[in-house]
């Protein structure tokens, strides 16, 4: 896409952010929807088109009343949201429609109207990896980081270090789920889940939901937000299986959507004031730092350890507490987009002093897919 043609106009998330049992999952869908409905300035019927991951999008525009002229269904877990960005971007350039609305919306906690994602006997997973024992994510992402450990000498202590400078990013974060402060004895005495994550190193499960809406850049002037202009975007995928990954210390799909954006984008990792990486788990901060390309192979650890991604530190990373202290309701990727929106339009709780460009990447499934949006608040 050509970088600056497309700009966000809307973005709010649910009304509520952690328990909600009065919601179903559609319904959090469309309060989310909303709120960015009204955060622009804008109609139901002023959409033509529609994504969404989670919920059909056909039945998120069957619940708004609206009929768009172009939709996208695309889910690949987590990183949904950030493919979706990249896809309305094109469709708006392409002139398939002009106004695009993305929602997100689960009851990840409470389980009002919850889809499901049961393994299906027959896939790849379930003939080659389930028969071994693993008891969904936190025991099957542990299994490259510790081959990611063996390589690089990585710490656990460098580990638990994720989650304590993210806690310190949510303690300014009124809307964070968990705020209070972290030590890394915390972090590594809390109870063990599956080695060598324990209980801080893990998601936060809640409910809530996000929306974005998006149009091109020349009728942004006529929204009453402060523009968010969408100037490199990538994707990747590599494989459903966490065993079949081609190196487990690196995600050739990070890789493959981390370049393609910053390609596409024309900026240099020295011009990121402002970064998001998907952190279901403590160890993702690592790989996409890496893989990225802001640090070499190995160097991730000490980089956070030595407080580089903290508030004051040199690049400011997870700044709304991330998927650790934030929000993690299943699929954060819209959480991520949301914080980088907030940073480009001066607003974020946390807010970074001069931010001009933010990165957002995300994950999908177990280093299966990735998503990588670059983000602008001055136009071209």
């Amino acid at each position: 896409m050509k970088p600056h043609s497309v700009a966000i106009v809307g973005a709010a998330e649910t009304t509520e952010l952690g328990k909600i049992p009065g919601m179903s999952q559609i319904q959090l869908h469309a309060d989310a929807a909303l709120n960015t409905l009204a955060d622009a300035g804008l109609k139901p019927s002023d959409i033509d088109g529609i994504a969404s991951a989670g919920e059909s999008p056909v039945a998120v525009a069957h619940y708004l009343g609206i009929v768009p002229q172009w939709a996208d269904g695309t889910m690949v877990g987590g990183c949904s949201f950030m493919l979706h960005v990249r896809h309305a971007a094109a469709a708006i350039n392409e002139g398939l429609c002009s106004t695009v609305l993305i929602t997100h919306g689960e009851s990840g906690r409470s389980g009002v109207g919850r889809g499901g994602f049961r393994g299906v006997p027959a896939s790849l997973q379930g003939q080659f990896e389930s028969p071994y024992g693993p008891m969904g994510a936190p025991t099957v992402f542990t299994i490259p980081f510790l081959r990611y450990m063996k390589e690089t000498g990585t710490t656990l202590e460098q580990l638990a270090s994720v989650a304590v400078v993210q806690r310190q990013w949510a303690g300014m974060n009124p809307r964070a789920s968990q705020q209070d402060p972290l030590t890394v004895d915390d972090v590594m005495n809390s109870r063990m889940i599956a080695y060598p994550f324990t209980k801080l190193e893990c998601c936060l499960v809640t409910d809530g939901g996000g929306a974005l809406i998006l149009t091109s850049a020349e009728r942004a002037k006529d929204f009453p937000t402060k523009p968010v202009y969408i100037v490199g975007t990538g994707e990747g995928v590599e494989t459903p299986m966490i065993s079949q990954m081609q190196d487990m210390t690196v995600s050739k799909a990070f890789q493959v959507s981390g370049a393609k954006a910053f390609r596409e984008s024309g900026i240099s990792h020295k011009d990121v004031d402002h970064l998001m990486i998907y952190d279901a788990f403590a160890h993702l901060p690592f790989y996409g730092l890496e893989d990225l390309g802001f640090c070499g192979r190995g160097e991730a650890g000490a980089f956070i350890e030595e407080g580089q991604t903290a508030p004051g530190g040199s690049l400011p990373l997870n700044t709304n507490g991330g998927g650790l202290s934030y929000m993690h309701s299943g699929m954060y990727g819209m959480y991520a987009l949301q914080e980088s929106v907030r940073q480009m339009r001066g607003i974020a709780p946390a807010q970074i002093d001069d931010a001009k460009i933010s990165v957002c990447h995300g994950v999908g499934g177990m280093f299966a897919a990735s998503g990588t949006i670059i983000m602008s608040n001055e136009p071209g």
